[in-house]
């Protein structure tokens, strides 16, 4: 690192990447899911709509 000022920028920069990786992991989660059986990926989306504020 060139300089340790940025360092709140440094640390969003940290965060959002690991969301997209979380959320690519969880895509992939939820397409095994899919392989398996459509009813419990129709109930996880449920779940998720319901609980998550999206």
């Amino acid at each position: 690192m060139p300089q340790m000022a940025p360092m709140s920028w440094l640390t969003l920069f940290i965060l959002f990447t690991m969301l997209f990786l979380l959320t690519i992991i969880l895509n992939f989660f939820f397409l095994k899911n899919n392989s398996i059986n459509n009813k419990t990926l129709f109930k996880n989306k449920a779940y998720l709509n319901k609980y998550w504020k999206w």
